[in-house]
């Protein structure tokens, strides 16, 4: 019996985690830092990799500039001369990791399915190369679901900015959508309006988010501003040079922006 091509191929990738646009943490270092937290050395556990002690430590190095906090420590002195320890964080970043690997080993599977049909496979390669225009994807959290005789509206959390969508009562149920719920909403920054946050103006946009200019863009004819929400989230508003320089927008003063209900796009993981 003959057997085609794609019945012969099959997919492998191995996950490596990225920190500010740089090579954070991948299979290698993880081991690293398992072994770190089981013997208390990082001697012994380079020594149980067939690393070299400078090896681990610059992996150790590298590691601990990138992250936030640090996520392993050296303990001096001692009845045993110290040692090294992971931190909570570093404990934190082997329990992400581990999660991703799951979901990146499901995904690899579903890959090496599809490809033993080219046809299936074409479609999900289109569909993983599918881009989106709305410049913010804003991740959050369903906190309420108010349905109306057709539309519905939802509101997100969005790392503690309330967001409301208008949508369809068949776009709910299609998507799945309960309190609870993670979804992801999408929003043009075109259609982010800006104001100063003392500007007094009462308007019908139904969203009022708050925050702090934390990037300004000058083009040719538009201006590209990023706003850092109170929540933490970044949001990205598209407006004319005028209305930039009417506003007297400057980096580290606060603005709100201002979105319609209507304008927010809602998405879910499939």
């Amino acid at each position: 019996m003959t057997h085609s091509l794609e019945q012969s191929l099959e997919t492998s990738g191995a996950l490596r985690l990225d920190l500010n646009q740089q090579r954070f943490a991948g299979h290698g270092r993880i081991d690293l830092l398992r072994r770190i937290a089981e013997t208390g050395s990082i001697s012994r556990a380079a020594k149980s990799l067939g690393m070299s002690y400078k090896q681990a430590w610059d992996a150790v190095d590298a590691m601990n500039n990138l992250s936030p906090q640090p996520l392993v420590r050296r303990q001096v002195g001692g009845r045993h001369g110290g040692g090294t320890e992971l931190t909570e964080e570093g404990r934190r970043l082997i329990a992400v990791y581990e999660a991703a690997e799951r979901e990146h080993r499901r995904f690899l599977e579903r890959l090496s399915a599809g490809i033993q049909d080219f046809d299936h496979f074409h479609a999900l390669l289109g569909t993983l190369s599918m881009k989106v225009s709305t410049r913010n994807h804003l991740r959050g959290v369903v906190s309420a679901i108010k349905p109306g005789a057709v539309n519905a509206e939802v509101t997100l959390d969005v790392n503690g900015d309330p967001l409301v969508a208008i949508i369809t009562n068949d776009s709910v149920a299609a998507l799945g959508l309960t309190v609870g719920a993670e979804a992801f909403a999408l929003v043009k920054a075109s259609f982010v309006i800006l104001a100063t946050e003392d500007g007094g103006l009462k308007t019908s946009a139904r969203n009022r988010l708050c925050g702090v200019v934390e990037r300004i863009v000058t083009g040719a004819v538009n201006t590209e501003v990023v706003l850092a929400l109170d929540g933490g989230t970044r949001l990205t508003a598209m407006i004319t040079n005028e209305s930039a320089t009417d506003l007297e927008l400057t980096v580290g003063e606060r603005a709100c922006a201002l979105i319609k209900a209507p304008h927010v796009i809602l998405a879910v993981k499939d």
